[in-house]
Parts: C-alpha cells; sequence; structure tokens
C-alpha cells in the first residue's frame, strides 16, 4: 500500500528514512519497507530520491517478489517529474512481459491516464484485462481495480459498455454507480452556482473516497501465523515450551483453518495468514527486549508481519494453492 497522507502532517522525509533504517533490520521484507519508503519520498516532492530507491531494489531483480511492480512504480515516478521518455520504454517492457499480478498493469495504465494518454490507458487495461480474466463471471478482488479504471477511462473516451465493463459495475458497491462515479461532465458541475448540482457532486465524491479508503483498508486486521513443518520443527527444537501450544504440525494447520472459519463466521472482515520464520521471530523477539520462549510474542509477531504487508489473504480463490503449500487446491486441501 502507498500512503496518500498529506505531507503537511506528516514528515515523509524522516518516515522514508526511518522505514530505509528497518529495512536494514529485516532484509526479508526490504522490498515492502523500501516501496513505502520511495512512496514517502514522493509526497515529499523528492522524486529523484525515490527513483534511487526504486534504482536500488532493481540492481537485483533476481531477488525481488515483485519486479514488475517495482518498474512500474519507477515509470510513474519518472514521468512525474519530466523523464516521460524512460517511462514510456519501462512501460513498452511491462506490457511485453505481461505479467501475471495486476498492480504493474493498474499503475501503468493510470500513469498513460494523467498525462491525458487515454486511448493508450485503455489499451493497457484491456490489454490486462484479456490476461488475467480468464472467466468473464469471476473476478479476484486484486483485479477489480483494473476494471474500475478500464471502466473509468472508456467512460471519458465516450465507448460503450462491453462485458467487463458490466462485471466491473455488479462489483462496484458504492450508492454511487460507475457511470455516475466516471462520468466526464462532472468536473463541469464543480463550478456550477446551483447549490442541488453542488451537493449532488459532493455526494458523489464521498461515496468515491469511502470506496477508495475502504481499499486501502484492505491490510488484514486479523492475521493468522503459520509455520511451515521445517520452521516448527526447529522452532521447538530451541524453544521447547512453545510445544504446548503447537503440540503437532498437523493439529497447528488445523487450528489455523478452524481459528479463520470461526472469526468469518462472526463477521470478522479481511482476514489473512502470515507465514512465519525462526529467524524472523527471534529477531523480533530480541527487538521487544523478550525471549522467543514467550508464547505472548505470537500474536504480536503475527500482527508485525501483517503490518510489513507479509499477509495473504484468507480464503483462497478457487483454484488456487491451500495456504498451507501442500500444492493441493484450497478447495480440496483444508477448504473441503
Amino acid at each position: 500500500m502507498r500512503p496518500d497522507t498529506p505531507a503537511e502532517n506528516v514528515d515523509h522525509t524522516a518516515e522514508a528514512a526511518r522505514l530505509e533504517r528497518t529495512a536494514g533490520l529485516y532484509p526479508e521484507d526490504a522490498e515492502a519497507l523500501l516501496l513505502r519508503a520511495a512512496a514517502h519520498l514522493e509526497l515529499s516532492g523528492d522524486r529523484p530520491a525515490a527513483t534511487a530507491l526504486y534504482d536500488r531494489l532493481l540492481s537485483d531483480p533476481a531477488a525481488l517478489e515483485h519486479p514488475h511492480l517495482v518498474r512500474a512504480l519507477k515509470a510513474s515516478n519518472l514521468w512525474e517529474y519530466d523523464h516521460e521518455a524512460e517511462a514510456r520504454a519501462i512501460i513498452d517492457g511491462i506490457r511485453t512481459a505481461a505479467p501475471r499480478d495486476p498492480a504493474p498493469w493498474v499503475i501503468v495504465a493510470e500513469s498513460l491516464e494523467a498525462h491525458d494518454e487515454l486511448e493508450a490507458a485503455a489499451e493497457t487495461f484491456t490489454q490486462a484485462a484479456r490476461l488475467l480474466l480468464t472467466d468473464a463471471t469471476e473476478a479476484p478482488y486484486p483485479t477489480h481495480p483494473l476494471l474500475y479504471g478500464r471502466h473509468r477511462v472508456r467512460r471519458m473516451l465516450g465507448l460503450p459498455h462491453d462485458d467487463w465493463d458490466t462485471l466491473a459495475d455488479s462489483l462496484h458497491t458504492s450508492p454511487v454507480s460507475l457511470d455516475e462515479l466516471h462520468d466526464p461532465k462532472r468536473v463541469w458541475s464543480l463550478g456550477s452556482n446551483n447549490p442541488a448540482e453542488l451537493q449532488a457532486e459532493i455526494s458523489r465524491l464521498r461515496a468515491e473516497l469511502g470506496a477508495y479508503r475502504e481499499a486501502l483498508s484492505r491490510p488484514f486486521p486479523v492475521a493468522v501465523l503459520h509455520w511451515p513443518a521445517p520452521e516448527l520443527a526447529e522452532l521447538l527444537s530451541a524453544y521447547p515450551t512453545l510445544s504446548t501450544e503447537y503440540p503437532s504440525h498437523e493439529e497447528h494447520l488445523a487450528t489455523i483453518e478452524s481459528s479463520l472459519r470461526e472469526l468469518s463466521s462472526s463477521g470478522t472482515p479481511n482476514l489473512g495468514i502470515v507465514t512465519g520464520t525462526v529467524p524472523s521471530y527471534e529477531a523480533f523477539a530480541a527487538s521487544e527486549g523478550s525471549s522467543p520462549a514467550d508464547v505472548t510474542l505470537l500474536p504480536q509477531y503475527a500482527t508485525t508481519l501483517a503490518a510489513r504487508g507479509r499477509a495473504v489473504a484468507w480464503p483462497p480463490q478457487r483454484g488456487v494453492e491451500c495456504w498451507c503449500k501442500s500444492a493441493q487446491p484450497y478447495e480440496r486441501c483444508h477448504g473441503s
């Protein structure tokens, strides 16, 4: 997630420096932390420094979990301070590489849109939709911004609705329809002297902001800690008192699934799973001035991992590998 707090309320330069220091302490999370640091630098106005961070990450692309996302963010940043040619070259490279993650597509398409390249933005959104949305009736949550962005650009171009636009309409839950939110004439209403028109536009903007904030709030308020079998064996060997918390790996996995189902049935939204490692947990315990054998540290560790962007959504999408990494689809494994 990229921060959107105005610069007058946050010292973005200081926050970027703090995140860089944290990345040094937790190298396994450096990618997520440095991306957040770069976003703060962009918000502070120091776009060259943000580019330097993106270049730092891209110096070893094989070590990155989301290299295309880093390239997309770099391209968007470059274009904002008059490095258009380099930004376009990166965008063309991303489109040629055709990543399976929707996030890079959304970023480069929105960058094109922001610079009035509406036809190119629509083509980019559509190329991504053809690649990622093979089922015309089902769209995983991460692809929703792709559909909404495509709907918005096509509405601005005056193009008629197609099946993907209809799907975007069906996914949109705001009381104000996408057609209204994406109406090009809305900008004119902001200059109206009619109080009723202004009030209607304020209502639409509030609905749009609410939907945006809902998307930003996706980080998981409840994340359950998962230990792979080798990590759990190492953990219990080093700290045998934790065996009361983890009698066996099979019981550990069953407890994760049952806990999440219970939380889901009680109405808790945005559930997730974080995967622990012993070195990371020991570093966390040291930072807290506590012993890894302290069972009360476990939920705190899970929350910290989730805050660093390490959580994955539960339940997995249909056909996706189960969260336990059994190589079986979730619905044939713990989801059965």
